[in-house]
């Protein structure tokens, strides 16, 4: 790493992970995720207050959230999900990562009238993008958020079920001048699921394979300063059947 750029890591907390069995039959696996259904989502702590200062003034900060059309999300679970508990494991998701945010104000980006209703009975506010995909509907989304006044965004994918908080990741971004750039990747160091950016800087989102390693060169190629926050919680996106089965954070405070 570069000297602008600091890795943050959580300290390592033991925790139990159950991965699905995968020598018994299709039918198996599928029948114990569905029964894990039967409790989504799961029951976790409330979240942590928004730390003083975090909207102050001189800096404005807000949550923006891409939120795909619910019916046709997390498709790479339709071995072991129905369709209608894949609707219902994608709204709990974004629901999880709308309350993550506390008292910071919420936008979510979209292109489903069902998402938008949803997204306004949540509080949140709505940009509607229709057939922009998700890099050009975020820079939108930015964008918007930067001529309304907003300083940072934080930019939460949708699918982070165990999300929390957005402070660490707020505090990072705003602890030099010019604030940084934070990405939390997710688990596998490849995806971006969590980005904190400046706005006004013309920051170019890259979504996909990878995006976390482009993600921090583009932040190197407009000299913003880059932090890289290793969060557990926030790392932890679902898009396969193995993703169901999170490590046990009951026990956090």
């Amino acid at each position: 790493m570069s000297d602008d750029c600091c890795c943050a890591r959580r300290p390592a907390r033991s925790a139990h992970q159950v991965m699905p069995d995968r020598t018994g039959a299709a039918s198996t696996t599928a029948a114990v995720h569905r029964a894990r259904m039967q409790t989504w989502p799961p029951t976790l702590p409330p979240c942590a207050p928004t730390l003083d200062g975090v909207n102050t003034p001189e800096r404005r900060v807000a949550v923006l959230i891409p939120v795909k059309a619910f019916d046709a999300a997390k498709a790479r679970l339709a071995d072991v999900l129905s369709p209608s508990e894949r609707i219902r494991l994608a709204r709990s998701m974004a629901a999880a990562v709308v309350a993550a945010a506390g008292s910071l104000p919420v936008h979510v980006v979209c292109d489903h009238d069902e998402v938008a209703s949803w997204a306004r009975s949540a509080g949140a506010q709505v940009i509607s993008r229709p057939g922009r995909g998700l890099n050009g509907a975020v820079t939108d989304g930015v964008d918007q958020l930067a001529e309304l006044g907003f300083d940072l965004v934080v930019v939460a994918h949708a699918d982070l079920p165990h999300a929390r908080s957005f402070d660490t990741v707020v505090t990072l971004a705003g602890a030099s001048e010019p604030p940084a750039v934070v990405i939390v990747p997710d688990r596998h160091h490849d995806g971006t699921n969590v980005i904190c950016v400046p706005t006004g800087v013309g920051f170019t989102f890259s979504y996909g394979p990878g995006s976390a390693h482009r993600h921090g060169q583009e932040a190197r190629r407009l000299g913003l300063p880059l932090r890289i926050l290793e969060d557990a919680r926030l790392g932890w996106d679902v898009d396969r059947p193995e993703d169901l089965d999170a490590p046990d954070w009951s026990s956090e405070p």
